[in-house]
């Protein structure tokens, strides 16, 4: 008789899925800005600059899962799989962490300049 036990079942790693899902759409989101800058009048350069600043937040977020994956696979020995999902993740969330870091340096800027002149 084939009855399943904790053990047997397949297990995923939710936290590498999450962090690299996190992480992708922190990388989509300044290119959804700028597009929509450029093909709608409402939108300005400013707005989609402001918008992508959430890509820092996104960035450390799939840092963080990223690496609770990294650490679940560590602690099953390799059983629960996502280790290469996970480093993608963390991977990526660097990238968006970079990317909203600079677009809220570039908005600072800006704003600064308008301030002063």
């Amino acid at each position: 008789m084939d009855v399943p036990t904790r053990s047997s079942r397949a297990r995923r790693n939710d936290a590498a899925r999450g962090a690299l899902l996190l992480a992708l759409v922190g990388l989509a989101i300044p290119v959804a800005g700028y597009v929509a800058a450029r093909q709608l009048d409402k939108v300005t350069i400013v707005h989609a600059t402001a918008a992508a600043c959430a890509s820092a937040v996104l960035g450390i977020a799939a840092i963080v899962l990223g690496r609770r994956g990294q650490r679940n696979v560590e602690r099953t020995l390799g059983r629960l799989g996502g280790g290469g999902t996970a480093r993608a993740g963390r991977l990526l969330g660097v990238l968006s962490l970079c990317l909203g870091l600079i677009a809220a340096l570039a908005l600072a800027v800006y704003e600064l300049l308008n301030y002063l002149g």
